[in-house]
């Protein structure tokens, strides 16, 4: 965490002045790769010239651009004694001017960056045979010398991170903004079936060798694992490196380099406690970038259907329909304009003339329904006719309730003997209805912590609960239930 400080080496390349910045640094970068590490002004003002943009450029303005490139560390000046003439020239200080390290991986990415979209990943399956070949030669690494031990080590990281590199470049297209819209065009439709097949090919090839190189992995685990990386890690440490010697901590770094890129790989194809390795993982997106490209070129032809209208078409077949001179010719026409369609079976509660089960529809009178529109925004028209008195209807309706009321009253009094009614001695049926209103009331007087409740009728009881159970005969079963009393008052 000690290096996540700002870089100062990457200032040129936001400040407004960026463009001659970098056009300065893009020239240090191509004369480096000419093996021209060291550069006068001169010869930089030379080339800046060339440019037209530049034709008013001077070589004051090139200097105060110069001395920020070295104020932000991407320039080193060495003066160059060999040049002075005179005094003025030595206080002038003619200095050649070299490219930093920092600087020289800053433009290599800058590069990079500007030819990103022509770099295209690939889904090459050759990175799995070269990883079983080099997983396999593992026992023999167990007895290799420590130079044969590095060799092995780089080429299985190599095309590790090759693969590991390629896939996330080629699957990154897919989800960028440009190939979403891409694959919304029409002319993605042309090209769809090649891109499927594609994938369907690299699917089925990491389905294949995911599985194999899973299997090599557990079975040479606790080699690589107890004796081989530590060999990497001794052959690692074989090879000078002057900085992290310097600051003392050169063991721990090899060792939390090797052991990371080995649990990088290790994951990638076995599965980790609550964690799925990545291969399982990139099976998923594909499958799912497939899925994607089928669901869009469905909608793009659907899209292009929709802009053709069949109306001509419609109203010359249906004139040709009404110009039948028989139901065959009908029949025929039908075929022609829909050809062989999923039969549908309509049952529609109407009465028929005949009953005859070897009739035919079609010599059945047709019979109109009424169907409604399958919309949110369709309501039914209200009937804006007035309303008419139903004084008798609800009086009739209150009679009848009443009547039944009062029936239902004389049915249960009849059970009251003694002003108690005691479920024991019950011993013919009683209705449904009946037993439904016993069982209310005692759930009434249960509710209540002195078990008093009162009827629909006005009467107020008290329920006493015996010792044991009784049943009571009903017309829908026999009721067990405790040994209930009700005492009414």
């Amino acid at each position: 965490m000690q290096h996540l400080v700002a870089i100062n080496e990457t200032s040129y390349l936001s400040v407004p002045n960026a463009s001659i910045y970098r056009k300065i640094m893009r020239y240090f970068y191509r004369e480096y790769e000419k093996m021209n590490f060291q550069l006068y002004k001169e010869d930089i003002y030379k080339l800046l010239k060339e440019e037209s943009e530049f034709a008013d450029y001077t070589v004051n303005q090139l200097e105060t651009d110069l001395e920020a490139l070295v104020k932000w560390k991407n320039l080193t000046p060495i003066q160059d004694p060999g040049k002075v003439y005179t005094i003025a020239d030595y206080k002038n200080k003619q200095y050649r001017y070299t490219m930093s390290e920092y600087a020289v991986e800053i433009e290599r990415l800058t590069v990079r960056l500007e030819n990103i979209f022509m770099e295209s990943g690939n889904l090459s399956t050759n990175f799995f045979v070269r990883l079983e070949k080099s997983l396999e030669d593992a026992e023999i690494m167990k007895n290799a010398s420590l130079k044969e031990v590095n060799e092995w080590w780089n080429l299985l990281q190599e095309d590790f991170k090759r693969l590991n590199q390629n896939y996330q470049d080629y699957l990154r297209d897919f989800y960028s903004g440009k190939t979403e819209h891409l694959m919304k065009s029409v002319e993605f439709v042309l090209h769809k079936d090649k891109f499927i097949k594609y994938l369907q090919e690299f699917v089925q090839e990491l389905q294949h060798h995911s599985k194999r190189i899973e299997q090599i992995l557990l079975r040479q685990l606790q080699i690589i694992e107890d004796d081989i990386l530590e060999k990497v890690i001794q052959s690692e440490r074989d090879i000078p490196h002057a900085f992290l010697e310097m600051h003392g901590n050169l063991e721990p770094n090899i060792r939390e380099n090797v052991m990371g890129k080995w649990n990088s790989l290790k994951l990638w194809f076995i599965d980790a406690p609550g964690r799925e390795c990545e291969s399982r993982r990139v099976l998923k997106i594909t499958n799912d970038v497939i899925g994607s490209i089928i669901q869009n070129a469905a909608l793009i032809v659907q899209l292009q259907n929709w802009g053709i209208s069949r109306k001509d078409d419609y109203q010359k077949f249906l004139d040709m329909f009404l110009k039948c001179e028989n139901m065959n010719d009908a029949h025929c026409l039908s075929a022609h304009v829909f050809g062989i369609q999923k039969i549908q079976h309509f049952k529609a509660s109407c009465p028929r003339e005949e009953d005859g089960i070897n009739n035919s529809v079609y010599e059945e009178n047709p019979v109109e329904f009424y169907v409604k529109p399958h919309n949110r925004t369709y309501r039914e028209k209200r009937d804006k006719r007035g309303f008419y008195d139903k004084s008798i209807e609800k009086m009739l309706q209150r009679e009848a309730y009443l009547e039944g009321i009062e029936k239902q009253k004389e049915i249960v009094m009849h059970y009251i003997k003694n002003k108690k009614i005691a479920f024991s001695n019950i011993d013919e049926p009683v209705s449904e209805m009946t037993k439904n209103m016993f069982l209310q009331w005692i759930a009434m007087a249960n509710m209540s912590s002195q078990k008093i409740g009162q009827t629909e009728f006005g009467q107020e009881y008290r329920l006493i609960q015996e010792e044991g159970t009784c049943v009571l005969k009903c017309e829908d079963g026999d009721l067990t239930m405790p040994a209930y009393i009700m005492e009414f008052k």
